[in-house]
């Protein structure tokens, strides 16, 4: 028995010992604790382990469950979030259903706050964490980047998609914000613990004496556009992919515009615990057998994030 084998074991012993306390319907969670709402959704179509051309890849403990649990915030679209009926949708709800036809198993979507999702994968209560994600080297390394120290194990990333970061205003009242240096003296909401918010926090510490920019941090996307909807800031920033959906669908493509160009363009990863060393290289191997099935390209375009496609998943890409 390999040393992943044997952590992989112990964990699963130890979920199952504290079933009642696993919330990974909402545990695609960057911080671990937050509020998390128990709301599992099976993907759909994977094939069974007996027909599946990737099953012997994976960890026997994750063959023998049929499932892999998968920590989301579910409220990202359009990469993933909840229909009508309350089922997770999205990019990456699709595309983890065409990996579990590749590797035989159901991915089962957990919804959590995004802050709390590498925490949440440390501790066990999840096997992967799929939520767009950027794959960077603090995230890698365990590492704040506020204070550049360690706070934790570090996680690798199975990329998939590369994505940059944008800003949208209230549509027709741009303020003059063109770009991140035109934010001094303005306030702009973000998701926590995302990209946005580390940008923010750089920009902030450029605005001159008297031209504070003022950060309100939130649990999820669809709380900053509601909070910039209302007028309650002036700018909201999220994933390229994300801001792009709301500009074009909230209100009928009333409600906001996208100001300036996008920037930081990295890759989304597949996060996987670090001694999860199979699990890791099989999600890879799924992932590029959709990629080169051609279905990658469809569930793009069906999102609208054609733009950001891959020629390859690689592990640990983004710098």
């Amino acid at each position: 028995m390999t040393a992943s084998s044997t952590r992989r074991t112990s964990a699963v012993r130890s979920r199952l010992a504290a079933v009642g306390a696993i919330a990974v319907a909402g545990t695609l969670l960057l911080t671990g604790c937050g509020d998390q709402t128990k709301d599992k959704d099976k993907g759909s179509g994977s094939a069974s382990a007996n027909n599946a051309p990737l099953a012997d890849k994976l960890p026997q403990d994750i063959r023998s469950k049929g499932t892999i649990k998968v920590g989301s915030d579910i409220a990202y679209a359009p990469v993933e979030f909840k229909d009508s009926s309350g089922k997770a949708v999205g990019l990456d709800p699709d595309l983890a259903a065409a990996m579990g036809k590749q590797l035989g198993v159901t991915f089962e979507f957990d919804n959590g706050t995004f802050d709390g999702l590498l925490t949440g994968l440390r501790s066990g209560r999840f096997d992967i964490a799929m939520s767009a994600m950027t794959d960077n080297k603090n995230r890698q390394q365990g590492v704040d980047p506020d204070t550049g120290k360690k706070v934790g194990e570090g996680v690798d990333f199975v990329d998939y998609l590369t994505a940059g970061v944008s800003i949208y205003t209230r549509k027709g009242e741009t303020q003059g914000i063109n770009g991140w240096s035109d934010l001094c003296g303005k306030k702009i909401a973000v998701e926590r613990s995302t990209v946005s918010e580390d940008l923010a926090k750089q920009e902030a510490k450029k605005c001159p004496s008297g031209k504070k920019l003022t950060i309100e941090p939130f649990d999820d996307d669809q709380q900053s556009q509601t909070r910039l909807r209302s007028g309650g800031v002036d700018a909201a920033s999220s994933d390229f992919p994300v801001a792009a959906y709301a500009a074009k669908t909230s209100g009928g493509g009333k409600d906001f515009e996208l100001v300036g160009d996008q920037v930081e363009a990295a890759p989304y990863g597949i996060a996987v615990a670090k001694e999860d060393t199979q699990l890791r290289d099989a999600l890879q191997a799924a992932m590029n057998a959709v990629i080169k099935s051609g279905e990658y390209k469809k569930i793009l375009e069906k999102w609208g994030a054609q733009d950001g496609a891959v020629t390859e998943s690689v592990v640990n890409g983004g710098k």
